[in-house]
């Protein structure tokens, strides 16, 4: 007689969701290894932004005025942390473009381990990275000046909008990574949206000294509700309708972009 094994019992969704967790934890030990391991990748992270608030707090800051407690070091720093999570981005597209390239991501998605571990561990790696060079970037303002005006839990509450305004920018970051797929075309594509963004905004200078026609842009795009949200919250002053208009636009980045960034993370196999 032939003997009947049972197939085994399929493991339940918590046990899958655990594998998926244990499995994207280590992605992102790897990631972070790298990063740490990688000269350029420290440079361009931490030493870049460090630079723009030395340049613009002693370059510009003479010439720019602003009426706000502290002047104008007190008015820069909420820009530069946001402009800091948004380039941070950077890194999630070079290197999954980069990984995508070499074969990496096909030879990390053909070992028994959770599909989504890949993009998930990226962008926990790159949650990680970013906020370390936030609070790097208030350390540095901080011995320039800087000084939060409103208290410890609004202090709290901007690093954690700029985080997550961060992460947003890291899904369509992730998906250009992925749909371009060359290192040098994503730098290139990312200089051309990402700079303008974030400096045809009220990040640097008051919006009221900008030409008539590019104060109608400058008004009304997501750094700016995001910076001026961020503002609010280190010095005082109004948040409410800035931060409504700051939750809409992050909700609907995430909801277009990071379906986006599965759908080419898919694809790239």
């Amino acid at each position: 007689m032939t003997a009947i094994t049972a197939a085994p019992d399929a493991p339940s969704p918590l046990t899958q969701a655990r594998w998926a967790v244990s499995d994207t934890l280590v992605i992102t030990k790897r990631n972070l290894l790298v990063w740490m391991r990688v000269p350029a990748y420290i440079v361009f992270t931490v030493i870049q932004p460090v630079i723009f608030v030395l340049m613009f707090r002693y370059v510009f800051g003479g010439a720019i005025r602003v009426g706000v407690p502290g002047g104008y070091v007190n008015f820069l720093m909420p820009g530069i942390i946001a402009q800091t999570a948004a380039f941070a981005t950077f890194g999630t597209a070079i290197a999954l473009a980069q990984e995508l390239q070499k074969g990496v991501i096909d030879r990390l998605r053909s070992m028994p381990m959770a599909r989504s571990a890949v993009l998930a561990g990226r962008l926990v790696a790159d949650t990680g990275r970013m906020t370390i060079t936030i609070l790097i970037v208030i350390g540095v303002g901080y011995a320039v000046g800087f000084r939060f005006e409103n208290g410890v839990l609004p202090a709290i509450a901007m690093v954690a909008l700029s985080i997550v305004f961060g992460v947003a920018i890291a899904t369509i970051a992730a998906f250009t990574g992925l749909a371009i797929g060359d290192e040098e075309s994503v730098q290139a594509f990312g200089l051309i949206w990402l700079f303008p963004l974030t400096f045809l905004s009220s990040a640097f200078v008051p919006i009221a000294t900008m030409p008539g026609w590019l104060q109608a842009f400058a008004n009304n795009q997501p750094v700016t509700y995001i910076v001026n949200t961020m503002r609010a919250l280190a010095l005082g002053g109004p948040i409410e309708a800035n931060l409504l208009k700051s939750v809409a636009w992050l909700a609907g980045i995430f909801i277009v972009f990071a379906p986006l960034a599965v759908r080419a993370y898919r694809r790239a196999a």
